[in-house]
């Protein structure tokens, strides 16, 4: 993903349950009180719809997205970077009339987004963080301003997990161990990128485009684009 490469490899009580059962900073923890607005989004692609629901703990980011989302800027953008068992990632604007082969990654809106990582905030299946450049040349972890992408990653098992939280130096909380061990994710990336949504529906379209055949820098052999991003009201 050029400049922006990873280090490493639905309001009522039935919004409040989708809330409690897939976010880990939500009103269930005591994070957002219960009267503030939540906003959802669809994400339209080749492959079906996604739809997730942005976190109001980290506002500099919905709001960026909710933005650019209105603005259309992500419609007709490729997802040009996947990787099956980690993630899939899109965003970039020279995409949108690349030509096959065409090396993508490295475009964006100009500007960047300050760090809002929250310790509450993982990176279990379905979270939507924000793409950025690496630690050597952006200490302060400030975001892509338009790239994102959204974690698949993979089940793991409870030793695994404690021998990782033994390198970082910091342990995983109860909620990351159960969510990382049931449902997966890509642990080895928390507290480094800004998570600032999740998937509450579409979890099958993430799977579909992950397992796309892809070529040279990660990018789908089959162009797999975003039709276009809707703010559901």
């Amino acid at each position: 993903m050029g400049n922006h490469k990873l280090i490493s490899h639905k309001a009522s009580f039935i919004l409040m349950v989708l809330i409690a059962g897939f976010f880990p900073g939500s009103c269930a923890s005591g994070h957002a009180s219960a009267d503030q607005k939540e906003y959802l989004v669809q994400i339209s692609t080749d492959m079906g719809d996604i739809t997730v629901i942005l976190y109001n703990e980290t506002p500099q980011h919905r709001d960026n997205f909710l933005k650019l989302a209105q603005e259309g800027y992500y419609d007709g953008l490729l997802f040009h970077r996947v990787i099956s068992g980690f993630m899939i990632q899109a965003g970039d604007p020279h995409s949108r009339d690349a030509e096959p082969g065409e090396p993508l990654g490295s475009g964006g809106p100009g500007y960047t987004v300050p760090a809002e990582i929250q310790p509450g905030l993982f990176h279990q299946k379905g979270a939507l963080s924000a793409a950025r450049q690496g630690d050597q040349i952006n200490p302060e972890r400030r975001s892509s301003g338009s790239q994102f992408y959204i974690v698949q990653g993979r089940r793991w098992a409870p030793q695994e997990l404690e021998m990782m939280a033994r390198d970082r130096g910091t342990p995983f909380s109860e909620a990351q161990m159960e969510k990382y061990t049931t449902v997966g994710g890509t642990p080895h990336l928390d507290d480094a990128y800004t998570v600032f949504g999740q998937v509450i529906d579409g979890m099958e379209v993430i799977d579909k485009i992950a397992a796309v055949e892809t070529g040279p820098r990660d990018r789908p052999e089959e162009d797999v684009r975003i039709k276009g991003i809707t703010v559901i009201e």
